[in-house]
C-alpha cells in the first residue's frame, strides 16, 4: 500500500495543524526484503534460545538467586547495547578509552545481537529513514516485523557489505571491529559468557551444599535464568524500541517520525524508551529531558566522567544552547 505524501510530510502536516497524533498510514516491507527468503541464522538460534529458555518452568532449575541475579543481569547487559552499541559507537555521544571501548563491544556481544558494525549500520539506516518504507523495522509495516520478523526475513540492503561500508565505515578502519565483522566470533563469545555462568553457579552450589548435585542444580539455575531467560527478556526490551515507541507514548518533540517515549521502555531499556527525546537530538548522550525520564544509561556515563573515563559527553541541545547563551 502506498501514500500520496511521505511519511516526514504526513507527521509534520499533523504538527502544524495542532494535532499530537494522526491517521497512521501503512507501509509495505522495504523494497529490498524478499519475504520468501527466511534469514535462518538467525531465525534457528533466536527460536532455540527462546525454547530452552522455557526450562524456567521447570522447577529442577529454579532458584530465588538465579532469578534476582538475571533481574540484575537484565539492566546490567542492557547497558552493553545502550552505552555501548548505540550512544558510544553509533552515535559518537561520548569517548572512551579504546580498551574500554572494545570491552562495551564485547559485553554487548554477551546480548547476542550481532556484530557492532552491523548492529551500528542498521540503526544508523533506521535514523536516516525512520518511518519510510526504506527504514529496515519500522512497525507502520506491522507491529511484530518491527518487533522480531524483521531480523528473520533477508533484506539484501541490510545484508551488504555495501551497506556497512556505507553506514559503518568508521568501526570497519578499527582493526578489532573489523576482526570480529571478518572471524563472526561474537557468538563464541556469547557461548563463552554463558559457559562462565555454569562454571559460576556449579563453584558457588558446591561452596553451598558440599555436593556435586547441589552444584549441577545451582549451576544449571544460574544458566537458565542467568543466561537464557535474561537473553531473552534483554531481546524483547530491545526490539520494543523499534516497535512499542514507534506506536505507544507521548511526544516532547516535533520530529518527522513517529517516535515516541515510553515509560515502560524507559524503565526496562535503562533509558532507551524515551525515544523521542533521543530522535530529537541523536547526537545527545542524555535522554534526561524532563524530571521523570530517568536515564540509567547517561548516569552511568556521568560515573565514567566524573573517574576520568568517559570525555567529550555531548549534553542535550537545550543544554548546550544554553551554555553557549552564557
Amino acid at each position: 500500500m502506498s501514500t500520496t505524501l511521505d511519511q516526514p510530510t504526513l507527521i509534520a502536516s499533523a504538527f502544524a495543524n495542532g494535532e499530537d497524533t494522526y491517521q497512521i498510514p501503512k507501509l509495505d516491507l522495504p523494497k529490498t526484503v524478499n519475504p520468501k527468503r527466511v534469514l535462518w541464522i538467525y531465525a534457528i538460534p533466536i527460536a532455540l534460545v527462546h525454547l530452552a529458555a522455557m526450562l524456567a518452568f521447570v522447577p529442577y532449575f529454579f532458584s530465588w538467586t538465579s532469578v534476582i541475579i538475571m533481574l540484575v543481569s537484565i539492566e546490567i547487559y542492557g547497558l552493553g547495547i545502550s552505552l555501548g552499541y548505540h550512544r558510544l559507537l553509533a552515535h559518537k555521544s561520548l569517548k572512551l578509552p579504546k580498551w574500554l571501548e572494545h570491552g562495551f563491544a564485547m559485553f554487548a556481544a554477551c546480548s547476542m545481537q550481532d556484530t557492532p558494525a552491523k548492529w551500528v549500520a542498521n540503526h544508523r539506516m533506521h535514523h536516516k529513514h525512520s518511518d519510510e518504507q526504506e527504514d529496515p523495522h519500522s512497525p507502520l509495516v506491522t507491529f511484530v516485523w518491527s518487533h522480531f520478523e524483521w531480523l528473520f526475513r533477508y533484506n539484501t540492503e541490510t545484508r551488504s557489505l555495501s551497506n556497512l561500508q556505507k553506514y559503518a565505515r568508521d568501526l570497519l578502519e578499527d582493526p578489532f571491529y573489523m576482526k570480529m565483522e571478518k572471524t563472526q566470533i561474537w557468538p563464541a563469545i556469547y557461548v563463552a559468557h554463558a559457559v562462565l555462568y555454569f562454571i559460576a553457579g556449579y563453584a558457588y552450589g558446591y561452596w553451598n551444599t558440599g555436593t556435586s548435585a547441589g552444584a549441577l542444580q545451582f549451576g544449571s539455575s544460574l544458566f537458565v535464568w542467568g543466561v537464557l531467560v535474561r537473553t531473552v527478556i534483554n531481546w524483547h526490551i530491545t526490539w520494543s524500541v523499534n516497535s512499542l515507541t514507534h506506536l505507544f507514548g507521548y511526544r516532547n518533540y516535533k520530529t518527522n517520525d513517529n517516535s515516541r517515549n515510553n515509560w515502560l521502555v524507559g524503565l526496562f531499556a535503562v533509558g532507551e524508551g524515551w525515544h523521542n527525546n533521543h530522535h530529537a537530538d541523536q547526537a545527545s548522550a542524555s535522554v534526561w529531558h524532563k524530571w521523570w525520564e530517568v536515564d540509567l544509561t547517561y548516569v552511568v556515563i556521568l560515573c565514567l566522567k566524573w573517574v576520568g573515563l568517559a570525555t567529550d559527553v555531548i549534553e542535550p541541545r537545550h543544554k548546550r544552547l544554553a551554555a553557549k547563551a552564557k
